[in-house]
């Protein structure tokens, strides 16, 4: 555990005019990608990372953790609307918030959805504040075997619960490792698949593949499916009373089992890598519906409907940062993300954070917990603001966010051939969107790649080249059983063979 005197550095540091106004900024930032269907919070922190380069590591991480923060919330504006979630863990709560938006109650369903997704929030938040530290002295005991076997787990369950088909996520897994192989041998320093490019003796650049794949790839799409159709404003009645724009005390009261209960699945499973926020949500709502003593009330414009849904898919970005933080594994796309940020910074992701970068990681905290304040009062203050922008025309937001895109990859990797990799691996991200391989199983592998690699080096090392030897590390061989175990559930026993190969 860090001294105190490293708790309150760490603070203080997060608490300072500068890193305030940074994670402000990501909140307003996120929640205005949000509530514009199709950009979303993963999109825009790919755009961002390049231009937090310049800034010190704890206002970097703090306003990208703003618009992951952010962005949650106002993914629900649209859903509520107008029935098109802003972002994928807001479709469940369409299922009652517009139906709620349609009997005329629209800035109720929104406020519901606002205090619940801080909630939800908050409540992970600080269980991860109460538990990172001593996750992380125990995965301080484990050797290079059971770091091994424990990114092939992580890796089979991602594989096997992003997507509709596990083989599919096992070829995207096993894509992202070949590509983390190029450049240089991380054992040997021998160059590997260079192609007589002296660019990629450092592999290929974290922003261009991850921008490209994540939000280039998704940029062309949208501009691709548009039909020159232009949404319309939505229009929120000025004289409604009261108790139809307002939600009480006595009826957010009601709901603190349902929050509760959000706030526990979701946070349970933002700590287990690669089931998501949308799962999240959907989990806390059939749950909720099915303990309900009148279920037939939801989708029908139940406020505990969206209390369930934003609670959950909330309570995830703060247990997104167990694993993370204390592992180096990401469970999701932002988690990946971020993951990219940190190493840009000059900072590895892992157990020996807590040890070596204490006082940056409570200064995390503490911008965590200033994101959850800044959430709710820019919430309350621009949730009508949020819903007028919902119809700006698709042609100028994604043809800015494509020129942001190209600039920020260009500053980042110094040069144009970083645009080059970034334009290849967009055209990568839709193939493999086409044809249902989860890009994210190969943003996380490709982040991985480097440590998974020289793991297995000194995994083969610990073991002298005899698997056998591997009864001498229970805790590493009990892992790789468990790894089967899921491909095997997962592949064969749940396979659905209308979405595997």
């Amino acid at each position: 555990m860090p001294d105190l005197s490293v708790v309150l550095a760490g603070l203080s540091d997060a608490f300072t005019l500068t890193n305030i106004l940074f994670v402000l900024c990501g909140i307003i930032v996120g929640q205005f990608v949000g509530a514009m269907p199709g950009i979303g919070p993963v999109m825009t922190m790919a755009i961002a990372i390049p231009f937090t380069f310049v800034l010190n590591p704890l206002p970097a991480i703090g306003f990208l953790v703003g618009v992951n923060k952010g962005g949650l919330i106002g993914g629900a504006i649209p859903a509520i609307l107008i029935n098109t979630p802003g972002t994928p863990d807001a479709a469940a709560t369409a299922l009652d918030g517009y139906p709620l938006s349609k009997k005329g109650k629209p800035l109720k369903a929104m406020k519901m959805a606002l205090f619940s997704s801080v909630t939800g929030d908050t409540f992970s938040d600080l269980v991860l504040i109460t538990i990172a530290a001593p996750l992380a002295i125990i995965a301080l005991n484990m050797g290079p075997v059971e770091i091994f076997a424990l990114m092939v787990f992580a890796f089979a369950v991602i594989s096997g619960l992003i997507g509709s088909s596990v083989t599919k996520g096992m070829i995207a897994a096993a894509f992202g490792l070949l590509c983390t192989s190029v450049g240089l041998d991380p054992e040997h320093s021998t160059p590997r698949f260079i192609f007589g490019f002296f660019d990629l003796y450092d592999g290929f650049p974290i922003a261009s593949v991850a921008i490209g794949s994540l939000a280039v790839s998704e940029i062309i799409a949208r501009l691709a499916a548009m039909r020159g159709e232009v949404r319309p404003a939505v229009n929120i009645p000025r004289d409604q009373p009261a108790e139809d724009r307002n939600v009480s005390w006595s009826e957010y009261w009601d709901c603190r089992f349902t929050l509760l209960r959000g706030a526990s699945i979701g946070t349970l499973i933002g700590a287990i890598p690669g089931m998501g926020s949308t799962a999240a949500a959907f989990m806390s709502y059939a749950s909720t519906k099915q303990a309900s003593k009148n279920p037939e009330n939801f989708g029908k414009g139940d406020l505990r409907g969206i209390a369930a849904t934003e609670s959950a898919n909330s309570s995830v970005a703060g247990a997104d940062f167990i694993p993370l933080l204390t592992l180096g594994l990401p469970g999701s796309a932002s988690a990946a993300l971020l993951i990219s940020a940190f190493l840009i910074q000059g900072i590895q992701p892992g157990p020996l954070l807590f040890a070596e970068q204490g006082q940056l990681i409570y200064g995390l905290f503490g911008a965590m917990v200033i994101a959850n304040i800044c959430n709710l009062f820019c919430g309350l203050f621009g949730l009508r603001l949020w819903a007028k922008l919902i119809s700006a025309p698709e042609s100028i937001v994604f043809a800015s966010a494509l020129i942001l895109c190209v600039i920020g990859v260009y500053l980042s990797t110094g040069g144009v051939f970083g645009v080059y990799i970034m334009l290849l691996f967009a055209c990568i991200g839709l193939g493999m969107n086409a044809m249902g391989y989860p890009v994210v199983v190969f943003i996380i592998t490709f982040f991985l790649g480097p440590r998974f690699e020289l793991s297995l080096g000194q995994s083969l090392t610990i073991l002298k080249g005899d698997w056998t030897n591997l009864i001498n590390h229970p805790i590493a061989l009990t892992l790789l059983l468990l790894s089967a175990g899921v491909v095997y559930w997962l592949g064969i026993v749940n396979r659905n063979p209308e979405t595997d190969l």
